[in-house]
């Protein structure tokens, strides 16, 4: 690693380099890549030190000699890019394997086409490590890194292992998709803490974010509060950033190329014909097929438009050695020859098919001159195709039909939108572009073109970047409020020194850890937690109150020995000087209306349960199906409101339970009371969850307060678990 103190480095991490390496009769080609992602780095203003790519150059090590491998790796080193070599079976198992016969088919719904083998799995850690390494020989803590798609998820966690304080921010370029598909990838615990190592998560849309979080929830039993994680201490977002095009680019060239010799190659060809385009990677997600069957039944039902309409075929390769690919090269090739065997004429043809990639200018032409753009993936993560032919249009004169599972649907909502897997939709979508008035056709681009050129891909990247600095100094922020060395020595002095002590302490959660079984005897405390609470209420000048949400006669039956306060039901009763009293007397009417929904909603939840209090209802969920008790506990709390009089009480969700009590009923009144009545001159405050911030909110300015885990608090500290308050305790117990 380097180890420059002050410098800190953008460090790009992708798959593959924006420079390709070939040999061509045993002569080394470096092939620059005009694709999006290059563009958009390269367009980043980040003020950085340096800037740095790493990724794989595209040819494998044991087809370059040593010498070979020298040069190529001084003359990317020019370009700011650092090689990561890779053998051919690392290539066939790793890229060809996992990432493109597994995460691909899956993640683009085509569960058939997934094949799930050890050997893939295995070259995919191997890889992902090695990637690791690169990443390593160029960062440090301070580094800045950006790493990009779906061969590179196991990534961020190993790296964040390594470099625990850098900025690591991950994007993935492909749909994310729901549980249900998800969830058969036998690796997907793996795969969603590989990108939890991210600060920040980039998707193209709201659904993948949407899609990602609730995997995480099924899969690790993680709650999101607004698309942010929690995880052991580190805050996590994620967000849509959908990807745009270099529009100026786009735009220029077709204004350019209005009077070129292509466009008037184009003009030529297809006088008096309406052209619609079809540009995709050679991709079974791509729907080409049935766009083909589409044109087809058109051409059959509008026999009108024979020789009146060409549809223009560009199919990019792709992966052409697999043989799923090939197979699907053959299909379009023979669907292409049949219609036009069926249709053709001597002086027409129906489809101009095109297997390559066209040259930059050409392409453009292509999409300035074509009347409609038929874009209609099954599946795509965001496609660009759409957004490079809105760019394209120089007059403002066009169609584009647009599938409904594109990312892009979001942004160009003005497009004709179609169900890929509707046939008749399709071609329905068709006759209309070819029917629609140029007023409208320039009201539709024009809007969509004003959206495009204000979310360029320049300005994807740069929000990305942005976006991840701010994450950062939020976990800055965040944990500048963590419990340190530092701050337990204040509150050991602190304590020390005091005439007058008093602690406020809450148990579940707090003192013992949660436990599947709510009533279990595991959460009973143990002889040490009795040995240090035993300590702490003896003390001279020192009152310890056990603060809980449970019966009094648990309390009772667990700490009634011991020379401590304590309160129940958050302070419906409470034991002072070795009695109990009541200190609210709640009407039991309330009871009457809830505790039937209670039990209908237990009766129907596997694995709830309903506890009453005699002063509050509790519906505990600890053990129910994850993304059951997310539903249940929206609909419960939705029609416990329309029976409860919100002025007296009130519906807390804490930490797996949701819970009806008077509103005048919370720990921050025991506090208050207790504080009334006894003066201190050292307060220590330990509590968990949403009950304890009434007890944080009532203490004065000096008071101590800590809470357990790191969920957003009003409290001064945050502590990592349960244990970490046990040792605190025992220090001050042993003073």
């Amino acid at each position: 690693m380097i180890d420059e103190k002050n410098s800190q480095k953008l460090i790009i991490v992708s798959n593959r380099l924006p420079i390709s390496v070939s040999k061509i009769d045993g002569k080394l080609e470096f092939t620059n890549s005009s694709g999006g992602l290059a563009t958009a780095m390269s367009s980043l203003d980040t003020k950085l030190v340096d800037r740095v790519w790493i990724g794989w150059p595209g040819i494998a090590s044991e087809e370059l000699t040593a010498i070979e491998r020298r040069k190529v790796t001084l003359k990317l080193r020019e370009q700011g890019c650092f090689p990561v070599y890779l053998t051919s079976q690392q290539i066939k198992n790793f890229y060809s394997g996992y990432a493109n016969d597994t995460i691909w088919p899956l993640f683009h719904y085509f569960q058939s086409y997934t094949q799930h083998n050890s050997d893939f799995w295995a070259a995919y850690k191997e890889v992902n490590e090695i990637f690791k390494t690169a990443v390593l020989k160029q960062s440090n803590n301070d580094s800045l890194i950006w790493i990009h798609d779906y061969h590179l998820m196991l990534l961020p966690k190993l790296l964040r292992k390594v470099l625990p304080k850098s900025s690591i921010g991950f994007f993935l370029h492909i749909p994310f998709p729901s549980y249900e598909i998800f969830r058969q990838l036998p690796n997907r615990n793996e795969i969603l803490e590989g990108l939890m190592g991210a600060d920040l998560i980039g998707f193209h849309i709201y659904d993948y974010a949407r899609h990602f979080l609730s995997s995480v929830l099924r899969a690790t039993d993680t709650e999101s509060k607004h698309g942010t994680l929690t995880i052991e201490g580190r805050t996590i977002r994620t967000d849509a950033f959908p990807i745009g095009i270099d529009y100026q680019k786009f735009a220029t060239t077709a204004k350019k190329g209005r009077d070129n010799d292509v466009a008037k190659i184009l003009e030529d060809h297809y006088s008096g014909q309406k052209i619609i385009l079809s540009v995709d990677r050679l991709d079974y997600s791509k729907g080409i097929l049935k766009r083909l069957e589409a044109f087809e039944q058109f051409l059959k039902e509008n026999p009108q438009f024979c020789k009146k309409v060409t549809l223009v075929v560009i199919a990019v390769p792709s992966r052409i050695e697999v043989e799923t690919y090939k197979e699907l090269r053959d299909a379009i090739e023979l669907a292409v020859s049949r219609i036009n065997g069926t249709y053709s004429t001597v002086d027409w043809s129906p489809i101009s098919y095109q297997f390559k990639n066209l040259p930059f200018e050409e392409l453009v032409a292509l999409y300035a001159r074509a009347d409609i753009a038929l874009v209609t993936p099954l599946r795509d993560g965001m496609n660009l195709v759409a957004k490079e032919y809105i760019a394209s249009k120089h007059n403002n004169l066009g169609v584009l039909i647009l599938s409904e599972m594109a990312g892009a649907i979001d942004e160009l909502h003005e497009a004709v939108q179609v169900n890929p897997n509707d046939t008749d939709s399709i071609v329905w979508s068709i006759k209309k572009a070819l029917k629609m008035p140029k007023k409208e056709q320039k009201l539709r681009i024009l809007s969509m073109k004003s959206r495009l050129s204000q979310y360029t891909v320049q300005r994807w990247a740069s929000d990305f970047i942005e976006q991840l600095n701010n994450v950062k100094q939020a976990q800055t922020e965040q944990n500048q409020k963590v419990l340190s060395a530092t701050h337990t020595g204040e509150i050991i002095s602190a304590f020390n020194s005091a005439k007058k002590r008093i602690l406020f302490l809450d148990y579940d959660g707090t003192l013992r850890n949660f436990t599947p079984d709510y009533a279990s005897s595991r959460v009973a405390p143990p002889k040490s937690l009795l040995k240090i609470l035993d300590k702490l209420g003896k003390k001279e000048s020192t009152e310890v109150y056990i603060i809980s949400g449970r019966p009094h006669g648990i309390l009772e039956k667990w700490l009634g020995h011991l020379p401590l306060n304590l309160v129940a039901e958050h302070g419906a009763w409470i034991k002072q000087n070795g009695m109990w009293s009541q200190q609210k007397f709640s009407s039991r009417e309330f009871k009457k209306a809830i505790l039937p929904i209670l039990k209908r909603f237990t009766d129907r939840t596997p694995g709830a349960l309903v506890e009453e209090k005699s002063s509050a209802l509790v519906w505990h969920y600890r053990n129910v199906a994850t993304e059951l008790a997310y539903t249940r506990r929206a609909s419960l709390r939705r029609e416990l409101g329309t029976v409860i009089d919100s002025n007296e009480f009130g519906i807390y969700s804490g930490n797996k339970i949701i819970e009806i009590k008077p509103r005048d009923v919370h720990k921050g009144e025991t506090v208050k009371r207790v504080l009334k009545n006894e003066s201190s001159d050292f307060i220590l405050c330990i509590g968990d969850d949403y009950t304890d911030e009434d007890m944080f909110r009532a203490l004065p300015d000096h008071a101590f307060s800590i809470r357990v885990g790191y969920e957003e608090t009003t409290a001064r500290f945050q502590i990592n678990n349960v244990d970490a308050v046990v040792q605190l305790l025992r220090l001050l117990g042993d003073l």
